[in-house]
C-alpha cells in the first residue's frame, strides 16, 4: 500500500487482520468459548508464613486444574476457573485491599484467606460487596458472627484444647509454658487454652508471645519461659517458625512435650528440626500423608505427582483443593457463577455430593452457621514415629 493511499482506505485495510482475529474467536467457535471464572486468594506468599500460603495456593491450582480439564458448564453455558493470587503478608489491613481489588476489578464471586485477621476483615464488606469468604482457619467466632456469606473450612479449633491438655498433662506434668505467635489466629487459641488448662488443674508458668511472622531467632524469647521450668510447651503458627521454636526449646534443654496448635504439621516441621525425634511428646493435627482414607491418601499421591516426590501434602492444601471443587459444583447446581448467595447456598450440598476421590477432607457437609461438617484425626510423635489418633479415645 503506497503513501497515496487514502487515509480513510488505509485505517480499512489495517483494521482487517483485527477484524479476523476476532471473527475466529468470536464468529463460528463462540458458541465453544468459555467465559472465565476469577477465583480469589489473598494469604501471605512473602515471610515467615510464606509456605503455609504456598500450601494453600498449591492445593487451590491443583482443583482449578481438575475443574478446568473435566469441563465445567454451568446454566448451559461453559465456564473455565483461573486463580488470582494476591499476597497479604499476613496482614488483615493488606488482606481487605487485595479482597476489594478482587472483587471489584476481577469480578470474584468467592475470595479464599487463610487467617483469622483476614477473615475478621473481609467479612466487615463482603455481604454488602456481594462475596463468599472461604475461611480456611478454625476460630470459633468465624461462624459466630452471622455472616450469611461465610464457608469456614477447617473445624474449629476448640474441640482439639480438652485431650491435648488431656494428653500432654498425663504424659508431662500440669505446667505450660506458653509460647505462641503474636497473630489473631494465635492469640484467639491462647485465649480459649490458657483457662482450660488451668480449669484441667495446671498452671501456667509463662506466656511469652513471639512475631512468628517476621523472626527466625527465638532464643530469647525461649529461654525466659524455660526459666519458668515448664513440663509442656505450647506453641504455634505456620510449620517452619514453629519447628524453629521447638527446636531451640530442645537445644536450650527442654525435656518435656509439645502441644502444637493446627496451624503447624508434623511432617513439615521434622524438616526443619531435622527428624522427629526433636517433636518427641508432641501432639497436634495429623499430617495428611499419614491420614489413610480414601480422599486425603489419593489427594497425598496425587500432590507428590504435582509438585516432586519430596513434597507432602498438608491440611491447608487439601481442605483448600476440596473447597474449590465444591465451589464449582455449587455454581453447577445454583446455575450461576456470579450470584454469592445462590452459591453459598449450595455449597453444602455440593460437598455431600463430591466423589470421595475428590474429597480430600473427608466433608460431610456445611452446618446451620457456615462451618463445614467434618470428623478430624490427630496424631501424637511417640518413639520417632507419628501416631493417628482419635479425639474420643484421648478424652477416655
Amino acid at each position: 500500500m503506497t503513501s497515496t493511499t487514502p487515509l480513510r482506505t488505509r485505517r480499512r485495510f489495517a483494521a482487517l487482520p483485527v477484524a479476523a482475529a476476532l471473527a475466529a474467536a468470536f464468529g463460528a467457535g463462540a458458541a465453544f468459548a468459555q467465559d472465565t471464572v476469577k477465583i480469589g486468594f489473598t494469604g501471605p506468599l512473602s515471610g515467615g508464613a510464606a509456605l503455609y500460603g504456598k500450601n494453600v495456593v498449591n492445593g487451590m491450582e491443583m482443583a482449578i486444574k481438575e475443574v478446568n480439564a473435566a469441563g465445567l458448564e454451568v446454566g448451559g453455558k461453559k465456564y473455565k476457573f483461573e486463580l488470582v493470587a494476591l499476597d497479604d503478608k499476613y496482614s488483615p489491613a493488606d488482606a481487605a485491599i487485595n479482597a476489594r481489588r478482587l472483587v471489584q476489578q476481577h469480578q470474584s464471586p468467592a475470595v479464599f484467606v487463610p487467617h483469622s485477621g483476614g477473615i475478621y476483615a473481609l467479612q466487615a464488606f463482603n455481604e454488602q460487596e456481594k462475596f463468599i469468604v472461604m475461611a480456611y482457619s478454625s476460630t470459633p467466632k468465624i461462624t459466630e458472627t452471622g455472616n450469611k456469606l461465610t464457608i469456614r473450612i477447617p473445624p474449629t479449633f476448640n474441640s482439639y484444647i480438652e485431650p491435648f491438655t488431656r494428653y500432654e498433662m498425663k504424659k508431662f506434668g500440669k505446667r505450660v509454658g506458653m509460647l505462641p505467635g503474636d497473630h489473631e489466629y494465635a492469640k484467639n487459641w491462647s485465649q480459649l487454652f490458657g483457662p482450660a488448662w488451668e480449669k484441667a488443674g495446671g498452671t501456667i508458668a509463662s506466656n511469652n508471645p513471639m512475631s512468628y511472622n517476621r523472626s527466625a531467632d527465638f532464643y530469647s524469647g525461649v529461654s525466659r519461659v524455660l526459666a519458668e521450668k515448664p513440663d509442656v510447651l505450647f506453641v504455634g503458627g505456620p510449620s517452619e517458625p514453629t519447628a524453629l521454636v521447638a527446636k531451640q526449646a530442645r537445644e536450650l534443654g527442654f525435656k518435656g512435650g509439645f502441644l502444637v496448635m493446627d496451624q503447624a504439621k508434623f511432617d513439615e516441621m521434622a524438616k526443619v528440626t531435622g527428624g522427629l525425634g526433636a517433636l518427641e511428646g508432641s501432639i497436634g493435627v495429623l499430617p495428611v500423608s499419614y491420614d489413610e482414607r480414601v480422599g486425603p491418601k489419593s489427594f497425598a499421591e496425587a500432590y507428590r505427582k504435582a509438585y516432586g516426590a519430596d513434597k507432602d501434602a498438608t491440611t491447608e492444601s487439601s481442605y483448600n483443593y476440596t473447597l474449590v471443587h465444591a465451589l464449582a459444583a455449587a455454581m453447577k447446581l445454583a446455575g450461576t457463577t456470579s450470584d454469592a448467595t445462590a452459591i453459598r447456598a449450595k455449597l453444602g450440598d455440593a460437598l455431600k455430593a463430591l466423589p470421595e476421590k475428590i474429597n480430600a477432607g473427608s466433608f460431610k457437609g456445611v452446618d446451620g452457621v457456615g462451618g463445614t461438617i467434618v470428623d478430624p484425626l490427630v496424631a501424637t510423635v511417640e518413639g520417632g514415629k507419628i501416631k493417628p489418633v482419635n479425639l474420643s479415645d484421648l478424652m477416655k
